[in-house]
């Protein structure tokens, strides 16, 4: 197979065109990456590891009494076995817990991750459950990472709390005295912790709350940046970012004053401890009721008990982990519209709409709407801004569930049919595309089965985008990353990107509004020559769209007004007017 030379270099010491065609290819073949593995083996391997490192640990002070008594009979090289034998346990345990804690971690951050990017894909883009942007980015980074530790956090509180009892068994088993000693102080420290950690939990919410608030005000001032700058409003706009940082200020000095007043109470509670079991312990020896080698293990045991103490942290760190898993569970809990179970039959792409009501968060946008768009007719939504032109285009595509009413495709319920043959049927162009792949033809391609790339560029031909692709260093085969494109061009790719799925439905949701008339004029008499068989729902804001299309569907108020064509419709005020205004914010 020679080099590829369908788009030859324009300019002298412009990449190779075939190794990024080779590296495309190649990342096609590699296919999705492995599943990491099941969930619980990490955590499985941690929970062992600790388990044994912890029966290790309470193992150590009664070998080293016995072998401090056999030292004192003369006898101490029988007693270093044992204690060598516990030693390595322990240090294994603990190297091994170690690596499995993080990675532990890493891996239910990974996956709460994942089942966030899975689901809020899944309800699609107007179901989040009322949360902005910025909120979903903070639950996907901060929550979800808040959340990971959690089987960590859990299995050393677990650990830390059945080494304390086991240490002050073990006390017991000694002598009663030294575990009535130890335990004189357990319920304050456990009145300390419960206060404690209602606090960290409340607080942690309330912190992630205002991390989320920043987020979202941030990324909606990176979004109209422009805009900022031009109407020089930044200082205004940065007070408006960051004005949930007195909150986020005060919940988080309550965060570290949870963790500073439990490391102080327990920095005084556990010498206290040591020393009464210390005292008692010497009392004991001096009575002859234990010998040197149980003065050993008391001192250990005590020492093991005061770990209980440690638990703190690692339940504060669970309280945190809770509060993260709260906000993640909050998005995972909204449900899902149930997949339809019936095949699409063939159909001329008959889009029909009874009684549509869709309400968001400001209120009802769609209300009892009916609509009928015929089959292979160009049919153009307009209405003022706020009208819920696009809202409209998302409920005949099936990207919007109505939440009342009944949208059907060639006589079939949108939410009855199969997604495989919904997104089969159904092709869409946004007026801010995004664009995702490896390079330009990847972005072009992209459906559940890979389109042909002659269908591709028959596309970007009809699109207007065929001539500056080709400009491009290396042509389709440019990475996204290396091919700055303007917004009309964008458009054009997105407009090329539905063009080439054999859809019969094709929804153009003010696609065309950063083309010029000339370009714009190009592209609708490409979608009358060549894609005239498709049922094509335009939202567009111009007179020159709306006088193209077969029929203009004029929305008001929550309701279709008027469904003629643009001549017919120009006579009256109102419905001029619309255009009218369009063109003085364009001015």
């Amino acid at each position: 197979m020679g080099q590829d030379h369908r788009h030859p270099s324009r300019r002298g010491g412009a990449p190779d065109r075939t190794a990024w065609a080779a590296a495309r290819r190649a990342r096609t073949r590699r296919g999705p990456a492995p599943d990491a593995g099941p969930p619980w083996v990490w955590p499985l391997v941690l929970a062992l590891s600790v388990a044994v490192s912890s029966a290790a640990a309470l193992a150590l002070p009664a070998v080293l009494a016995a072998a401090v008594d056999r030292a004192l009979s003369a006898s101490a090289g029988q007693g270093l076995l044992p204690v060598a034998a516990v030693l390595a346990a322990l240090t294994g345990a603990e190297a091994l817990a170690q690596y499995a804690g993080p990675r532990a971690t890493a891996e239910e951050t990974a996956r709460l991750r994942r089942a966030l990017v899975r689901h809020i894909v899944a309800l699609g883009p107007h179901s989040a459950a009322g949360t902005t942007t910025g909120d979903l980015v903070a639950r996907l980074t901060a929550s979800a990472g808040e959340a990971g530790p959690a089987v960590q956090a859990a299995v050393y509180a677990v650990a830390q709390l059945a080494m304390a009892a086991g240490s002050v068994l073990a006390l017991g088993l000694l002598a009663p005295e030294l575990a009535a000693a130890f335990l004189v102080t357990a319920p304050a420290g456990w009145l300390l912790l419960r206060r404690h950690l209602r606090r960290t939990a409340r607080r942690g919410e309330g912190y992630q709350a205002a991390q989320a608030a920043v987020a979202a005000r941030l990324l909606d001032a990176l979004a109209g940046r422009r805009t900022i700058a031009a109407a020089a409003t930044v200082e205004r706009e940065i007070e408006r970012v960051l004005r949930p940082l007195p909150d986020l200020g005060r919940n988080g000095r309550a965060l570290w004053d949870s963790q500073r007043r439990v490391a102080w109470s327990t920095g005084l509670l556990a010498p206290a401890t040591q020393i009464t079991v210390i005292a008692v312990a010497g009392w004991e020896l001096s009575t002859g009721a234990l010998g040197p080698g149980d003065l050993v293990a008391a001192l250990g045991y005590a020492t093991l008990g005061l770990g209980g103490f440690g638990t703190a942290q690692s339940l504060l760190d669970l309280a945190r982990a809770r509060a993260g898993r709260r906000r993640v569970r909050e998005v995972l809990a909204v449900p899902r519209q149930p997949p339809g179970l019936r095949r699409l039959p063939p159909g001329p792409g008959r889009v029909e709409l009874r009684g549509v009501t869709v309400r968001t968060p400001a209120g009802v946008v769609l209300d009892g709407l009916d609509l009928v768009v015929p089959a292979r007719r160009c049919v153009a939504i307009v209405g003022r801004s706020g009208a819920g032109t696009s809202l409209l285009a998302a409920v005949a595509g099936g990207l919007r569930a109505p939440d009342g009413g009944i949208a059907s495709l060639d006589g079939v319920p949108l939410d009855e049919i199969r997604p495989a043959d919904l997104r089969a049927a159904v092709s869409y162009a946004f007026c801010d595309p995004e664009l995702t792949g490896g390079t330009v033809l990847d972005a072009l391609s992209a459906a559940a089965e890979r389109l042909p790339e002659e269908r591709v560029h028959a596309a970007a031909r009809a699109a207007q985008a065929d001539a500056f692709v080709r400009r491009l260093p290396a042509g389709y085969d440019t990475p996204l990353a290396h091919a700055p494109l303007s917004g009309g061009q964008r458009q054009r790719l997105g407009l090329a990107r539905a063009l080439a799925r054999d859809s019969r439905l094709l929804v153009l949701d003010d696609a065309t509004s950063s083309l010029d008339s000339a370009t714009e004029a190009a592209v609708l008499r490409a979608l009358d020559d060549s894609y005239g068989d498709r049922t094509r729902l335009v939202v567009t804001r111009r007179t020159a769209t709306a006088a193209r299309a077969d029929l203009v569907a004029w929305l008001h108020e929550g309701r279709v007004t008027a469904l003629a064509p643009h001549r017919d419709l120009w006579h009256v005020p109102a419905y001029r007017s619309l255009f009218e205004d369009q063109e003085d914010a364009d001015d």
